[in-house]
């Protein structure tokens, strides 16, 4: 069986981190790991695989943006979300670009509309994995019929 889909959580307010993270565990199948420090997030990213990283935009150490920019270098095909209680389209449309946002979300959020995001963001991380895989297997079986077709060349030559 495969194991539960991944979440990185990382928001500076620990109240957030936990009703965040309590929802998610109580409501899904996910397993959630959440951080209130950017740096000790990254140190886990570094170390492990995850399906999903969510930060909050504004934090004192290392703000939603900078986080989510090397958590971007080091996981490329991990969606992000960024949660934020600030209304800013200039700050959402530089954060979409800047780090390939998934989704922009703000605080106070709907927990259901919630929970459809994350799954979205996990299933579309899960198909990328398959579709990854799947490439590989083409590719090593292409290798392989091409030392094939290689040998029965030399066969016949």
């Amino acid at each position: 069986m495969a194991e539960n889909p991944t979440i990185l959580l990382v928001d500076d307010e620990e109240m957030v981190l936990t009703s965040l993270a309590s929802f998610l565990t109580l409501e899904t199948d996910y397993d959630v790991k959440g951080y209130t420090s950017g740096a000790e997030a990254l140190q886990f990213l570094k170390d492990h695989d995850v399906d999903l990283v969510i930060s909050d935009f504004l934090m004192p150490e290392m703000d939603g943006l900078e986080f989510l920019t090397k958590a971007r270098e080091m996981r490329p095909e991990v969606p992000r979300i960024i949660l934020t209680g600030y209304a800013d389209k200039e700050n959402a449309i530089k954060a979409i670009n800047t780090v390939g946002l998934y989704q922009y979300i703000e605080k106070p959020w709907n927990n259901e509309d919630l929970r459809i995001i994350i799954r979205n963001a996990v299933e579309k991380q899960q198909l990328v994995k398959s579709l990854t895989d799947k490439i590989q297997q083409i590719n090593s079986a292409t290798s392989e019929l091409q030392l094939i077709q290689q040998d029965i060349l030399k066969a016949f030559v």
